[in-house]
């Protein structure tokens, strides 16, 4: 408990207490280092300088601009502007070459790879991750396996106006029906069709189903957009069934769940946020990651 009493001098020490007392334990009144004092006083007579100079008080309308005039928004707008007048020479030729062609000349796909990389890292790499290796429904872009084809012009249509993105009207479109959620399979057909979907890929019978039902089930209702032998097709953005490669997951409980809720993911129509240029070494980028058909 704090207690106050006069100051007085501590027979050990020699210095004056403040008076203040904690549990019998005086405060000491130490005075301050003298180079801590002149530091202080030195910050403080930097910091006034630094109010002059710098941007540094809000107003109404506005801010102090500083004797200097300068801050970092336009600091950084110059070192962008810089880095265009670097970038120009070669984004000029890419964007005069077929794209077709570029990964055939090594400046040009370097140039594209370069600009594609940073492309991607500033706008992609938050759904497919910072090395494009995807997640749980969104793509990996380094296999062979591609919802929308892995042509250079498929990607760059992909890219351009994204995938169910509703204000594109040149988008990607196409959406697995909610067979569960509208009834139009019941329990057990949706059952017997996951572990028949399982079967395509070489997994196992986890639940004991009627597979030959789910075939039936599966030619009935899948067939149209995944194909006979469940190969998919691109066009719709149906996925290859029998390639192990699962965008929702492979487990039963994965499956069904797709199977009673439909629907498919969106990307956005990066045509109306980059520029055209861009795109194409995006286009080439990805392409280049390794599943480029």
């Amino acid at each position: 408990m704090a207690t106050a009493s006069e100051p007085k001098v501590d027979a050990r020490t020699g210095t004056p207490t403040t008076g203040h007392e904690w549990d019998g334990i005086a405060e000491l009144n130490t005075p301050l280092p003298r180079w801590w004092l002149w530091t202080f006083y030195a910050c403080i007579i930097w910091s006034i300088g630094y109010w002059v100079v710098y941007p540094t008080w809000p107003g109404i309308t506005g801010f102090t601009e500083g004797l200097f005039n300068w801050n970092s928004r336009s600091a950084v707008v110059e070192d962008l502007n810089e880095l265009q007048t670097i970038r120009a020479p070669g984004a000029a030729k890419l964007a005069a070459a077929n794209i077709g062609d570029i990964e055939k000349n090594p400046e040009l796909l370097t140039i594209a790879t370069a600009t594609g990389k940073a492309a991607f890292a500033n706008n992609c790499a938050p759904c497919h991750g910072s090395g494009a290796q995807g997640a749980k429904g969104y793509p990996n872009l380094n296999d062979d396996d591609w919802l929308w084809g892995g042509t250079l012009a498929d990607i760059q249509q992909t890219l351009t106006h994204g995938i169910r993105w509703d204000a594109d009207k040149d988008t990607r479109a196409g959406d697995m029906p909610a067979f569960g959620a509208t009834g139009m399979l019941k329990a057990d057909e949706i059952a017997n069709v996951a572990q028949y979907v399982r079967s395509l890929s070489g997994l196992p019978n986890e639940t004991g189903a009627d597979l030959a039902k789910g075939k039936d089930v599966f030619a009935a209702n899948c067939a149209a957009c995944h194909g006979d032998a469940g190969k998919g097709n691109a066009e719709l953005g149906a996925p290859n069934l029998t390639d192990k490669i699962w965008l929702y997951g492979s487990d039963t409980a994965s499956i069904v769940n797709r199977i009673n809720v439909g629907g498919g993911g969106k990307m956005p129509a990066w045509g109306g946020r980059l520029d055209p240029t861009t795109i194409k070494a995006l286009t080439v980028f990805v392409h280049s990651l390794g599943g480029g058909k």
